[in-house]
């Protein structure tokens, strides 16, 4: 495949390659990104390309092992290794705020805004924040499950407009 074809062949994918990288990062800015990304490294291993491969799946391909790698880059710079003597920063007793006042107070008021709404709504959003599957909360209910996603939504959105003093 000549130059001139190449690169209009990935000129046209732009809008689809710029959709599936706003999927893998769900923001815009790192979507450009790596839509950035993607298209250079095409251009710079045209010369890997063989003409009876799908040129498509090739650069979608190219996209999804540039977010994977730097996925796993930025997992490797955020992890913590102790080097520490017989581990002591690994052993350190972790606070997770809920033992403090204020912390338990959150909590306090949490639940006692969950236990005053209706069963109807209060039933569904408890399992769901218990782990329960949408699907498995809609069999035990016995209800669809677009009632319980909206009973559950709507629990949340009533919990939120309750305690909007502690959003931080």
């Amino acid at each position: 495949m000549d130059n001139n074809t190449f690169s209009e062949r990935l000129m046209g994918l732009q809008s689809n390659l710029l959709n599936f990288a706003y999927t893998l990062t769900l923001n815009r800015d790192d979507a450009q990104d790596l839509l950035q990304d993607t298209t250079l490294k095409a251009l710079d291993n045209q010369d890997k390309y063989v003409d009876n491969v799908n040129f498509k799946g090739w650069v979608f391909t190219i996209m999804r092992n540039i977010f994977i790698n730097n996925y796993r880059k930025i997992v490797r710079s955020q992890t913590m290794i102790d080097q520490s003597e017989e581990l002591y920063h690994l052993n350190l007793p972790q606070d997770s705020g809920i033992e403090t006042p204020e912390g338990s107070f959150t909590v306090r008021e949490i639940l006692t805004c969950i236990n005053s709404f209706s069963d109807e709504y209060r039933v569904p959003f408890s399992m769901h924040v218990s782990g329960f599957k949408y699907h498995e909360i809609a069999e035990k209910m016995d209800l669809p499950i677009g009632t319980v996603k909206s009973r559950i939504f709507f629990a949340r959105q009533r919990l939120q407009k309750i305690l909007k003093d502690y959003n931080r």
